[in-house]
């Protein structure tokens, strides 16, 4: 994990007594809410339909076992006993009273955590692979891009308000874990014919009412100006973005829009920026700059050497753990193994203070006290001997943690939804409880298979349901909750194919339809599906109309049932 320096730590705690005095002059009335709103989102904290929420940064994923259990302090002293973890690798709270707000900067400050620019029209937390830096088909490690990449746009007078929220991801592995066709900016690590590491970059994803896959507008950019070609692109939005029309304001509207001369600007930008500032060299990351950075990455002391096997286990279930929550790992002793966040009985994502507690204990026993958050809404622990899996899955299970249900339907992502979120048109946990407690047999889970079922409470698009195989989007229909199904998205990942959105296979359900909907394309699909065929492929292969009539059956049957 990056390591903060003694700046790093004076600059969040100034950031934190900032906060505090903006907040008290704000609660004595001498700092109105119009002037003091931009001033707490910038800082992570919004005001919801019935408390307010503080959305808390956690860079690239990557969370110590103590900043966990400061996270469970604070769920116990000033929340009402849990957290969320977002698909964007944060945490929020969604209870905490405003007048205490400044209370909880100053403990995240004292454990090296803020919640700067996690909100407000600027770069947000910077997102990358829940296994960088240990994953077997890596090229670089992009944490210390990443980190870079953070220091340089937190607090950057220039884009702290660009047109609209901004989002950017970086991957350093053949294999896209982090949705790349779905960020405002992507960066995918690559090397040239010659060998030289670069970047592929990718602009304009994104969610929301137009769901779009980011443009490839440089196929391989030298590392070193990574910087320089970000700033061309940020300069072009903040310039060309649109500021009349909140719903137009995000970048790939101006990317579709303007097509081939959006990259025509970028590229005009970074060539003046290339001969303003003497060749970039200011800009530039040097060799010995990124070097000083990757050296806070470094793997942890005392690592074994060698292969080691996974040992074998007869109590039943462990086999399927095995198979589904643990992952390969490019150091032969060791495999990263995910923490499973979804269960009967709790939201997608959600983790009680004594869970969290739970959870650290086991990333200190187990794991060098590091853990990572995923954008599935799970936590993994990098750095588990294979010798010991055994032993974690033991106590993983004895915490709730170890359902070996990682990728299959039961895996739902999903947002808080209209329980706590005033933009919500729906509530989305009662959704993704229903159909959790309807695939409770595993052995049905597994002939199933990978789905990646999402679900949004409304069009911002919080739960990702545009990249699921089944997508449920909450909409208001004459004040009431309904809900409009999706089938054959994706997001990129080896879940499923190309990214893109999927199509919506008819009119919205009601609330207590939409599991009957979910177990009728279930069972389509497997009426269907050819051998070794995955649900998302089978979607896109047969297109809507037969998830269409299956849905259309359990309309009708809804009705007759209605009426009789």
């Amino acid at each position: 994990m990056y390591r903060y320096s003694e700046f790093d730590r004076q600059f969040v705690r100034a950031r934190a007594a900032q906060f505090r005095d903006q907040l008290e002059r704000h609660l004595a009335g001498e700092l109105g809410e119009d002037e003091f709103k931009p001033l707490r989102l910038q800082n992570g904290w919004y005001i919801q339909r019935h408390a307010p929420m503080t959305r808390i940064s956690i860079p690239y994923g990557a969370l110590s076992a103590t900043q966990l259990r400061t996270l469970a302090d604070i769920a116990d002293e000033f929340d009402r006993g849990y957290a969320h973890f977002t698909t964007r690798q944060n945490v929020q709270f969604n209870w905490i009273a405003l007048p205490r707000a400044a209370d909880v900067m100053d403990r995240l400050a004292d454990v090296e955590m803020h919640g700067i620019q996690t909100s407000g029209n600027c770069v947000r937390n910077i997102a990358s692979d829940v296994f960088a830096g240990i994953a077997p088909d890596e090229l670089v490690d992009p944490r210390p891009f990443a980190e870079i990449l953070r220091q340089w746009s937190t607090l950057h007078p220039e884009f702290a308000y660009l047109p609209r929220k901004f989002k950017i991801s970086l991957s350093g592995a053949l294999e896209d874990r982090v949705a790349a066709g779905w960020y405002d900016i992507a960066l995918q690590a690559l090397h040239d014919a010659d060998g030289r590491l670069g970047w592929r970059v990718q602009v304009g994803g994104g969610m929301g009412r137009t769901p779009m896959i980011g443009r490839v507008v440089r196929e391989f950019l030298p590392w070193e100006q990574m910087l320089l070609y970000v700033e061309a692109i940020l300069r072009v939005y903040n310039s060309y973005g649109r500021r009349d029309n909140i719903w137009k304001a995000r970048i790939k509207i101006l990317v579709k829009a303007e097509g081939q001369r959006f990259v025509d600007a970028v590229e005009q930008e970074f060539a003046a920026i290339l001969h303003d500032d003497l060749d970039g060299a200011s800009h530039l990351i040097t060799e010995a700059e990124l070097q000083r950075v990757a050296a806070q990455f470094a793997p942890p002391a005392g690592l074994l050497d060698g292969v080691h096997d996974t040992p074998p286990d007869a109590e039943s279930g462990y086999s399927r753990w095995l198979q589904r929550n643990v992952h390969a790992h490019r150091w032969g002793a060791y495999r990263a193994v995910t923490l499973s966040l979804k269960r009967i009985g709790q939201a997608p994502g959600d983790v009680t203070s004594a869970q969290m507690r739970a959870a650290a204990e086991l990333a200190e026993r187990f794991g060098f006290g590091e853990l990572r958050v995923s954008h599935e809404q799970n936590l993994v622990l990098p750095w588990v001997e294979a010798a010991r899996l055994p032993e974690l899955w033991r106590l993983a299970r004895a915490h709730g943690f170890a359902t070996p249900n990682i990728g299959l339907l039961t895996d739902i992502i999903a947002c808080p939804g209209g329980d706590v979120c005033s933009l919500a048109n729906a509530r989305s946990i009662p959704i993704a409880a229903a159909i959790t407690e309807r695939y409770t047999d595993l052995d049905e889970l597994h002939d199933i298979g990978d789905i990646a079922l999402n679900i949004s409470g409304c069009i911002n698009s919080c739960g990702h349901h545009h990249s699921g195989h089944i997508g449920v989007l909450g909409v208001d229909k004459d004040g009431a909750e309904w809900y409009q199904v999706t089938v054959g998205g994706a997001d990129g990942s080896s879940r499923g194919p190309d990214a893109g959105p999927g199509r919506i296979i008819g009119p919205s359900f009601a609330a207590d339809e939409v599991p009957d909907v979910v177990e009728a394309l279930v069972e389509v699909y497997l009426a269907q599906r050819q051998a070794g065929e995955r649900f998302v492929d089978f979607a896109r292969r047969v297109g809507v109309e037969p998830f269409r009539a299956a849905a259309d059956a359990v309309r009708r049957s809804t009705a007759q049932e209605a009426r009789s």
